[in-house]
């Protein structure tokens, strides 16, 4: 039972019945149930994470993996996960983990995570690979303490996230990279398990809360691929979150349920990144295509600034300041 802790958000609604507020799924849950995101229980009229502390990946990754391109350019991430998810993506990387069957993981408290961060010299701390929103009170902790210590801290997230919990910890959280999956509905009940005005409505409340965002798009063929879709999404970026908002549109691989659909086109991708900059996005990346649109451009003397392969860094160009060195202009993001 080390593991279990009482949740941070929830309201006690009678006969033993507990509402969840963490995420905007707002489980109603009985004595014994479980929610949608499979670590989290009611228990006697509580609800409780079962998760604590535990777990099921430990990784140092460049932070280009996450991705994240303008935070701390080669800054080395210490990235934690425990099981669970509160999506049901059919198309999802990370299904063995974010879709368990059990709590699996190993004993890691905050305190000695944090430690070994220092230890392995990450100046950031990512929850990633599976959803941070359903291990909260675990990262919760990891990040204040990080923060303490100078260490900064950043979500790879669903983004389903409510307003109440998202703004607790947003003094501990310096960074996030939100999944934009497409901006159909339908695609969004049927294939993932959410609703799209939920997550709209949380990501405006990331980039409200100062906290630097940048959005990733996976584009599935055949499901969220279509001009029109593509160009609503780069529209809600730049019109809600700013032109300097960073857009990853990301190659898919076929993962879980989805192994019959191919590998995205290169070509998809790269009309993606068109109809982005052409609708006035300044910073537009292509995802798992090594070495094609990877680089930081200036968005107005248009100099390489950033010189990326893959995850790796090969040259950095932009002043301490944040600014390009060519023509003095502000580049947005987390530089130092």
């Amino acid at each position: 039972m080390e593991n279990i802790k009482e949740a941070m958000f929830y309201t006690k609604l009678g006969d033993g019945k507990v509402r969840c507020e963490l995420c905007r799924h707002r489980c109603i849950l009985r004595d014994g149930q479980i929610g949608i995101c499979k670590v989290r229980k009611n228990i006697g009229g509580k609800l409780y994470t079962l998760v604590y502390g535990k777990p099921i990946a430990v990784h140092i990754d460049p932070i280009e993996k996450k991705p994240l391109f303008h935070f701390l350019p080669g800054a080395r991430a210490f990235s934690i996960a425990t099981v669970g998810c509160n999506f049901r993506c059919k198309f999802c990387q990370n299904w063995d983990i974010s879709q368990p069957t059990q709590i699996e993981g190993y004993d890691l408290p905050p305190e000695t995570a944090v430690e070994l961060a220092e230890q392995h010299n990450c100046e950031v701390i990512a929850y990633t690979y599976t959803e941070p929103t359903v291990f909260y009170e675990y990262a919760y902790d990891m990040a204040k303490l990080a923060h303490e210590r100078g260490i900064k801290n950043v979500f790879v997230t669903n983004g389903y996230i409510t307003r109440d919990a998202l703004e607790a910890i947003s003094p501990y959280l310096d960074g996030a990279n939100v999944d934009l999956k497409g901006m159909n509905r339908e695609f969004y009940s049927r294939y993932i398990g959410a609703r799209l005005s939920e997550l709209l409505d949380s990501i405006k409340v990331f980039k409200e809360l100062g906290i630097w965002l940048e959005v990733t798009t996976l584009v599935v063929p055949g499901y969220n691929d279509r001009e029109d879709e593509l160009r609503a999404v780069a529209d809600f970026i730049k019109n809600e979150l700013g032109e300097d908002t960073p857009w990853h549109v990301s190659r898919f691989y076929p993962h879980y349920k989805m192994r019959f659909v191919p590998p995205t086109p290169l070509e998809t991708l790269l009309r993606a990144r068109d109809i982005g900059y052409e609708v006035g996005l300044k910073y537009i990346y292509v995802g798992n295509v090594p070495g094609e649109s990877e680089d930081t451009v200036c968005p107005n003397c248009h100099r390489k600034l950033i010189r990326r392969w893959g995850f790796s860094v090969m040259e950095n160009k932009i002043t301490s300041d944040g600014k390009c060195p060519y023509c003095g202009t502000k580049i947005a993001g987390v530089w130092t």
